[in-house]
């Protein structure tokens, strides 16, 4: 059995369809096993016999739409590419708090379109691309409100096909699906 992680975008628990419960059922009935959530925030990792990955986002965001009127973005990530990206510790010597807000961005793409800035903005420094994981590495500093201009400009350099994690529920993900 192959072991994923589905990052889920825009999910907000306060909408009674993106609510844990719900998306457990929905991938339950999509044949799944070991289907577990983490966090209330579109974090749901679950083992099946398939191996193509895109036709797994595919599968499983038409069945969110279906079921649940949940647009879009679903982004897939095996255990064994999470697992080798917390292995490579790409923020190692950093603490994550909230002058050093530890983010992962992941790409459905397999390459983004523009290559990641050094510095965004004064609050934001890039680590970089990780290739293998697809996704952009950030510190932020977080005690500034304008941190959010961040978050507003990867969706308009990148669009809608992301989705940002801390480094925190990256590792919590890992753990998950090691159970």
């Amino acid at each position: 059995m192959n072991r994923y992680a589905a990052l889920l975008r825009g999910i907000m628990p306060t909408n009674p369809n993106m609510r844990n419960e719900k998306l457990r059922g929905v991938f339950e009935g999509l044949g799944f096993e070991r289907v577990a959530t983490l966090l209330s925030s579109g974090n749901l990792v679950f083992r099946c016999a398939d191996t193509d990955a895109v036709e797994l986002e595919d599968r499983i965001q038409r069945a969110l739409n279906r079921e649940l009127g949940i647009p879009g973005g679903t982004i897939l990530r095996s255990y064994e590419e999470l697992r080798a990206l917390v292995d490579r510790d790409p923020f190692e010597g950093l603490t994550h708090e909230r002058g050093s807000y530890l983010t992962v961005t992941f790409f459905k793409d397999p390459k983004p379109t523009v290559e990641p800035p050094d510095s965004v903005d004064e609050l934001t420094r890039v680590i970089g691309y990780d290739a293998d994981a697809r996704a952009f590495l950030t510190v932020i500093d977080n005690s500034n409100p304008k941190t959010t201009d961040f978050m507003a400009w990867l969706d308009k350099t990148y669009g809608k096909d992301i989705t940002t994690r801390t480094w925190l529920t990256v590792q919590r993900i890992v753990k998950k699906l090691e159970t």
